[in-house]
């Protein structure tokens, strides 16, 4: 029988002590706990105007690793939105927006500056600095977030720590740390971790029945 015992937990982080699984089964939540949970990022950009020093790829890229609050019961994965548009949808995607300008003074533009249709879906906080303007730059832009896999990219990683330790081989005892970036609670990114294998496993089942 498969216990589990929490040892510490807040919003950001949650440590426990799982008994009665085999490793293989503890290093998969693990992992998927990095690369297999979705979270929302921000996935493309449109530049209206960038007169800043900085190239609109690399603006895109820095936009990109702004980890953003993830609800996960209201939005789906592009490729599982009834939607099936590359355009996406309500359901599937988020629009932010930027605009900012340094009028007579160096400005710097922050990730609070980026505003959301979602009031929910927004940047974990407000100070992430984005670019520095100079005097009479300016930077308009709209940005499309949607939710994805860390094993597609970083910038989906709900985690930024996942670590399993061994207490007990024998006896199948281990130790599961997890740390979130904010997007989503550290116990919402096991709970996911621990369904996406129940389902995975489930699926592999059905379909081994096939070759039997």
């Amino acid at each position: 029988m498969v216990k589990i015992q929490v040892l510490e937990q807040d919003e950001t982080k949650i440590k426990v002590v799982i008994k009665g699984i085999h490793r293989s089964y503890a290093n998969a939540i693990r992992r998927f706990a990095i690369s297999e949970v979705p979270t929302m990022a921000i996935d493309e950009v449109v530049i209206i105007e960038n007169s800043s020093i900085m190239y609109d790829e690399l603006l895109a890229h820095r936009l990109g690793l702004i980890p953003l609050k993830t609800d996960l019961e209201r939005y789906v994965l592009p490729e599982e939105c009834d939607c099936k548009s590359p355009l996406g949808c309500p359901r599937c995607r988020v629009l932010l927006v930027l605009n900012a300008e340094a009028v007579d003074k160096t400005k710097v533009v922050y990730s609070g500056d980026l505003k959301s249709e979602d009031k929910f879906v927004k940047p974990i906080s407000n100070s992430i600095p984005i670019v520095k303007l100079a005097p009479r730059q300016a930077i308009k832009l709209e940005a499309y977030a949607r939710l994805g896999k860390g094993k597609e990219h970083a910038k989906w990683q709900p985690t930024t720590v996942s670590v399993l330790k061994p207490i007990s081989e024998e006896e199948d005892t281990h130790m599961l740390y997890i740390e979130s970036s904010g997007s989503l609670p550290a116990s919402e990114i096991l709970t996911k971790a621990v369904e996406i294998l129940h389902k995975k496993l489930l699926d592999f089942s059905e379909k081994s029945k096939s070759v039997r």
